[in-house]
């Protein structure tokens, strides 16, 4: 009887918990449909650009495992990644331009022109050079998601460290004698932000430096640019995570937070291809602060491209921090309430 009495004191606690029996049915169903829809894609084909090649090698590269497209402009098109290669032929030589920044897409290039070589056996073969786009080769997996990686823990841990130490402020009590004090609202917040963002800081300092000089993911940018794109991550995780917490009661509800907010980031980030998702993911893409951040980190430590070519991914995540921040003035001032 006095397992019995437990068991249901469990279950009545759960049927007036309404958000926690919701998250338990609607996170793993929102997780496998998230899974589903990033990774059942068909087998990506690398897209090439055909300079100066005679009719048969255009077409045995064609019927290859290639897609030869038509753009205007071939070496911008590969630095932007809006192809995978150049090829270019003069008579027995052949030149071929591939963007490592992907090194699934690089050898996927490199099995292609095999077959399509391969299937021109009766010819004389050519004389076959292979020139990479950037310095520092993503030879791993780990090399291509490494800045990825850096810019996604570093929001998950400071959406987590500064969403629950703010819960904290306002089960203790001391948002209430914060409130009895002649502060304003955005005071208030400017100022746990600067507390928090001090550690968020320190955070983004040592996952950059430990990134590249103890586990060697290629660098060929500034390493000062991936320590300012970790730090406004940070800062939009952290004025996420005050958000959020206004409307937990406690860690645990903050919790159920990261199934809907931090696992459909981590989908978006740019460890997984897209390239032949439906179309209508890159609009859930465009509301993902992290897709943004780790953009600017693989443009950054794998591209070596300055400010100029992140500023619009900065500008992005320094306006998903000024939204959050708005929001928590509401929020706040509905609390204060």
């Amino acid at each position: 009887m006095k397992i019995q009495a437990i068991v249901v004191r469990i279950l009545r606690q759960f049927i007036r918990d309404k958000r926690s029996l919701a998250l338990m049915i609607v996170a793993p169903l929102l997780i496998l449909t998230l899974t589903w829809l990033v990774l059942d894609q068909e087998a990506y084909q690398p897209k090439l650009a055909v300079e100066g090649a005679p009719a048969p090698l255009e077409a045995a590269v064609q019927d290859s495992m290639l897609d030869i497209v038509d753009v205007d402009d071939p070496v911008r098109a590969l630095a932007d990644s809006e192809i995978d290669a150049i090829l270019e032929a003069n008579g027995q030589r052949i030149h071929v331009t591939v963007d490592n920044s992907k090194p699934n897409q690089s050898e996927a290039v490199k099995m292609g022109l095999q077959e399509a070589l391969a299937s021109q056996s009766d010819r004389q073969p050519p004389d076959i050079s292979i020139e990479y786009l950037y310095e520092d080769n993503a030879e791993t997996t780990f090399d291509y998601t490494g800045p990825v990686l850096i810019g996604f823990f570093a929001f998950f841990i400071v959406f987590l460290v500064g969403g629950i130490s703010f819960l904290r402020e306002r089960s203790q009590g001391t948002m209430e004698r914060l409130f009895a004090m002649p502060l304003k609202g955005w005071e208030i917040i400017l100022g746990y932000i600067g507390g928090f963002g001090l550690f968020a800081v320190i955070q983004s300092f040592i996952v950059a430096l430990y990134a590249v000089y103890v586990l060697g993911i290629p660098l060929n940018g500034s390493l000062w640019l991936v320590i300012l794109v970790t730090m406004l991550l940070s800062l939009s995780a952290l004025t996420l995570g005050i958000l959020l917490s206004s409307f937990a009661r406690n860690e645990f509800q903050l919790m159920q937070f990261i199934p809907l907010v931090i696992v459909p980031q981590a989908f978006f980030s740019g460890m997984f291809s897209l390239d032949n998702g439906a179309d209508w993911l890159v609009y859930i893409e465009y509301i993902m602060p992290i897709s943004y951040g780790a953009d600017a980190l693989k443009e950054i430590m794998i591209k070596g491209n300055g400010l100029a070519d992140i500023q619009v991914d900065l500008y992005v995540v320094l306006g998903f921090s000024l939204l959050f921040y708005l929001l928590n003035l509401g929020t706040l001032k509905a609390y204060r309430k």
